[in-house]
């Protein structure tokens, strides 16, 4: 269904006969740790052996990647990923704007494809005499079990012809020949079973790998990814024509359980792994052929502390943060598609009390919160002809102000919803939520605006607005970046108008987040100050409070080493159970 194309000359298959022959000519020129990784993968040895002949340099093996390496311009790296038979392949690509991603997997360098449909139909001419699936136990062990029952091991190709004759399957009474093939085919079998009957097939690679962002698919052509650290690559992966592209978007629909059709070309999903894929089929639609769209979630989300070490933000911002979230203060986090919005609002749940119970409310799962007493409820659409079974955002949240929280976190407004967070927040539950506006002036007219609709004299209940933005740095690179937060004081019905303040700006010249707000913030000394028990003549005390959570802060991720989502949480819980955060 899809094509391997490689950015370097055409190669021929390597014979698995030769790999010792291969690993004595490698082993001289690999470094020890690839020489070991090629020595328990063939695969990979076989890879590394056609890039040599193609007058490529050996890649540097890495088993972690870290920041600094996205500023390298001419990358030649190879990693491994979740699974630890799969690498990926980094290489500089002289002839395109975008560098080339290269998954090396065990079926890459072997040709199998006649051997797969041996297999299948011997499966097939089996039929109800294999144990069935039992999809409570370990599904790839019994898919293997399948392969071992018609497969054979062969020496070479003349045993192999002799175990194509007289290598029978005896199974209840019917005699199969089995299918004669190498190890090496075998292993390259295996893979390609699971990875096409239990997996995402051609996709799988890049799911497992743990620093792809975002996969996208955006017609006949090549598969495009935004990696965490070398930015945007081309695939290796191909789709070469539009019925291939067709099939196999009509495959992976029916893979996710939200199949789509010419009457309902547009499907959105989440996969297994908690990432969401959004899929659109057909010409019609898209002219440039179906498309799809995976936008990956780590498994363990990015920390404060983590943020901090990527520039995002600072030690003291986050002490502004830990003052307003901890105090119940409502916030939107704002800006606009993958500024890293919801990163940070699931980074920072770690401020609110551990003994809080929370109610979080999303179109598509996306918010990871670390406290035991959450409550996760997610939109259930229907078909149009058949709304009546629908459970909107507005209905979620409408039951959620019935469940006692003392924090509801909407995934993103966009709608009638956002007038009901209000009542909320007018109520006295505290409301966290993305959105989507640059600034505080476009923020405040889709607030007031047609479909949220919310009455201007709700507004002030918002008390503090993150914005987030991919940013272009100094040093040339894009990143992402905490650009302000405001402060919203008011509304003035004389002057139909609203009052705001800026806490915090990042000033690009220097990339540095500034406290603009410093012994003037609105919400610290009229809200958070009184909350907290500082007397009005004294409400400025609050600044010398964040200095000290500055410090904290600071102390904990560089002398103590907190740096992790669920340890960052557990270790200021326990401050917040003792009073001193």
């Amino acid at each position: 269904m899809t094509q391997i194309v490689l950015p370097f000359s055409k190669y021929n298959k390597a014979d698995a006969d030769n790999l010792e022959h291969l690993k004595a000519d490698m082993a001289i020129v690999l470094p020890p740790e690839l020489k070991t990784a090629a020595e328990e993968h063939p695969h990979l040895l076989e890879y590394l052996n056609i890039v040599s002949n193609s007058k490529i340099d050996i890649p540097v093996f890495c088993k972690e990647l870290t920041r600094k390496m996205g500023d390298n311009k001419l990358p030649n790296v190879i990693y491994p990923t979740r699974r630890n038979d799969i690498f990926v392949h980094i290489l500089v690509n002289n002839n395109d704007n975008r560098n080339s991603y290269i998954p090396v997997e065990p079926s890459m360098t072997v040709e199998v494809g006649s051997l797969m449909k041996d297999i299948e139909v011997k499966l097939l001419d089996l039929g109800i005499k294999l144990n069935r699936i039992n999809p409570d136990e370990d599904k790839e062990k019994q898919f293997l079990h399948y392969i071992e029952q018609v497969a054979t091991i062969t020496k070479d190709k003349a045993s192999g012809l002799l175990d194509k004759y007289f290598g029978f399957l005896s199974k209840g009474g019917l005699k199969l020949n089995r299918v004669p093939m190498t190890q090496r085919e075998l292993e390259g079998i295996k893979y390609l079973f699971l990875r096409d009957k239990v997996g995402l097939g051609t996709l799988d690679p890049l799911i497992v790998d743990p620093y792809i962002e975002d996969i996208s698919c955006s017609g006949m052509g090549h598969i495009f990814i935004e990696h965490k650290i070398f930015k945007s690559l081309k695939s290796s992966i191909v789709f070469q024509t539009l019925d291939e592209l067709d099939e196999f978007v009509l495959w992976l629909a029916e893979r996710v359980k939200k199949p789509v059709s010419f009457k309902n070309p547009i499907s959105d999903a989440t996969l297994p792994d908690g990432s969401r894929i959004n899929i659109v089929y057909g010409r019609e639609v898209s002219k440039r052929g179906s498309n799809f769209t995976i936008r990956k979630f780590s498994e363990v989300p990015i920390s404060i502390f983590e943020l901090v070490d990527f520039g995002t933000l600072t030690y003291q911002a986050l002490a502004y943060l830990s003052l307003m979230i901890g105090n119940g203060m409502n916030c939107f986090v704002s800006g606009e598609t993958a500024s890293g919005k919801t990163t940070l609002l699931n980074a920072v749940t770690a401020f609110m009390h551990p003994l809080a119970k929370i109610v979080s409310i999303e179109d598509t799962p996306e918010l990871q919160v670390p406290h035991r007493n959450w409550i996760r409820e997610v939109v259930q659409s229907t078909k149009a002809e058949d709304s009546s079974g629908a459970v909107t955002m507005f209905d979620l949240l409408k039951a959620a102000l019935r469940q006692r929280p003392n924090e509801i976190i909407v995934g993103e407004i966009r709608g009638p919803e956002g007038n009901i967070a209000f009542q909320a927040m007018q109520t006295g539950h505290s409301v966290m939520a993305t959105f989507h506006a640059a600034t505080t002036e476009k923020l405040l007219q889709r607030l007031t605006g047609n479909p949220i609709s919310v009455p201007k004299t709700y507004v002030d209940n918002l008390n503090i607005v993150i914005f987030t933005s991919q940013v272009k740095l100094p040093n040339g690179r894009l990143g992402r970046r905490v650009t302000g937060i405001n402060e919203i004081v008011g509304y003035d019905p004389v002057f139909d108008s609203f009052t705001f303040v800026e806490s915090f700006h990042w000033d690009e010249t220097k990339d540095k987040l500034e406290f603009t707000g410093n012994m003037s913030s609105y919400v610290l000394e009229n809200k958070i100050a009184p909350r907290m028990g500082i007397p009005e003549h004294q409400k400025r005390r609050i600044y010398s409070e964040m200095e000290r959570r500055t410090v904290i802060l600071q102390k904990l991720h560089k002398e103590m080493g907190v740096n992790t989502f669920y340890e960052t949480f557990e270790v200021l819980g326990k401050a917040q159970r003792e009073g001193l955060f």
